[in-house]
């Protein structure tokens, strides 16, 4: 029986040496240090960046977010930001996180909705959630009838028609580009189910008992002022950057 000398281990480098682009395929860009693959590294981009990743706009991503979901979400809490997945509705969007026992820092800004923008949120809220109602599986609206409606909120209407209703249509916009709506012909809009989601049913009772209030205050002239006030203004591309866990105005406050 014969000995076998032992052998040591060679010594493990705790610092991964540079290497070239030329010799190192995966690097993406000189000095790069990632460890996700390129496609996953777009998906993340896109949820920090987008209000929503949708599954039937977004097939691609939305594959590739259900394989890596977990290593996502890993990402994603690191920066104390909490991946939310609606299989049902078909969309996937970020949340702060918040606590009252750990401080944590804040990476997404609270950015509300204009009070056009607001407005027509409700209307859109309230169609979806009738149709849904009536076992419809789909809602739809024409641009006429949004305007109408939300003009009716304005003290002012009649005498500034024609700003309003580039205000409703710009509004429409926006809302297309988060995915709240899809025109599917000229002035024809398709409502999204995660209108749901921008706007819970309590929010919108809230906000619908409110502004009913506030209509019915028109015939006074301090109730006809407060709501013909100009809105602050937010930057539609600006708002894509995050997304907030709560997207709706207080109805404490004008609706903005």
């Amino acid at each position: 029986m014969s000995d076998t000398p032992a052998t040591d281990e060679p010594a493990v480098d705790p610092f991964i040496a540079p290497v070239s682009m030329e010799e190192d395929p995966d690097e993406l860009f000189p000095g790069d240090r990632g460890v996700l693959d390129t496609e996953v590294r777009r998906v993340l981009v896109h949820v920090l960046q987008r209000r929503f990743l949708l599954a039937d706009r977004h097939r691609e991503q939305w594959a590739v977010l259900q394989e890596h979901r977990q290593l996502i979400e890993s990402r994603l809490n690191d920066l104390f930001v909490r991946l939310v997945v609606d299989h049902e509705r078909g969309v996937a969007y970020k949340q702060q996180v918040r606590s009252d026992e750990v401080e944590m820092p804040v990476l997404l800004r609270d950015l509300p909705y204009t009070r056009a923008e607001t407005l027509v949120l409700v209307h859109l809220r309230t169609v979806h959630q009738r149709e849904s109602a009536a076992g419809e599986p789909s809602a739809r609206v024409d641009v006429e009838e949004v305007e109408q409606t939300v003009l009716s909120y304005f003290a002012d209407a009649e005498r500034d028609t024609a700003r309003r209703q580039r205000m409703v249509r710009k509004a429409l916009e926006r809302l297309g580009r988060d995915g709240i709506v899809d025109e599917e012909s000229a002035g024809r809009y398709r409502i999204s189910p995660i209108v749901e989601i921008v706007l819970s049913a309590p929010k919108l009772r809230e906000l619908s008992d409110w502004l009913h209030g506030r209509r019915s205050e028109e015939a006074s002239p301090a109730g006809g002022a407060a709501l013909a006030e100009e809105p602050g203004s937010v930057d539609p591309e600006a708002a894509d950057e995050d997304l907030p866990d709560d997207d709706t105005p207080d109805p404490e406050d004008d609706p903005r």
